[in-house]
């Protein structure tokens, strides 16, 4: 199991959903809304509202995946998020070590103190 996060324009999201329905069994993402700013341009920073008009927004897409369905989602991610344009964004993958959906029935086991 794997959590693919990506940071990426807003305005490649629609595109990205729909690439995304072309993938067999798409387990289905999280997105929120989010503003960064990279560390390319280093300047001197005069004030705070200076500082704060550098962040743009982004969107952050979460995935958790099969590790069969990793490079096809990341493929989508690369391809159709990518608009050759400073600031595109980045995306990362990770190993989750454990997931539990909340829908299935689990027993609680207390823990004694």
């Amino acid at each position: 199991m794997k959590e693919i996060k990506a940071i990426v324009q807003p305005h490649r999201l629609p595109k990205i959903r729909a690439a995304f329905r072309h993938i067999k069994d798409f387990p289905g993402m999280t997105v929120t809304r989010v503003e960064g700013a990279g560390a390319n341009e280093r300047r001197e920073v005069r004030s705070i509202k200076d500082e704060l008009a550098e962040y743009s927004p982004k969107v952050r897409i979460e995935i958790l995946c099969p590790n069969e369905l990793v490079e096809g989602i990341l493929q989508v991610l690369v391809e159709v998020g990518h608009t050759g344009n400073r600031g595109d964004g980045v995306v990362w993958v990770t190993s989750v070590e454990r997931m539990i959906k909340l829908t299935e029935k689990i027993e609680v086991v207390d823990i004694p103190h």
